[in-house]
């Protein structure tokens, strides 16, 4: 706890009680997206590309997370990935460069 910055000890005022998370008003939050806590795996599933901006390499895509999260990366980041090449194949290009 120490090398994240948290103290060991805390009064007893501070205490409150654990509410567990509510998956229906909060969906896909693990504790082991956490850094530290649990188990980090060391990559994350992709689920899909949603959509793209910019054009060729440079384009970023606007990808689901298996957790339900959304992002944006870097066309170099989704390099020889399976969901990069369904998104090129049901926008009807061959690659990247075709963007």
């Amino acid at each position: 706890l120490k090398a994240r910055g948290l103290h060991s000890t805390f009064h007893a005022s501070l205490l409150r009680r654990h509410f567990p998370n509510d998956d229906r008003r909060f969906p896909g939050r693990q504790l082991r997206q956490i850094p530290g806590f649990g188990q980090d795996p060391s990559e994350w599933q992709l689920d899909r590309v949603l959509s793209h901006s910019g054009r060729g390499p440079e384009a970023l895509f606007e990808v689901q997370w298996t957790t339900g999260d959304v992002t944006w990366v870097s066309a170099s980041e989704l390099r020889d990935s399976v969901v990069l090449d369904e998104y090129l194949e049901a926008m009807g290009v061959g690659g990247l460069n075709q963007l």
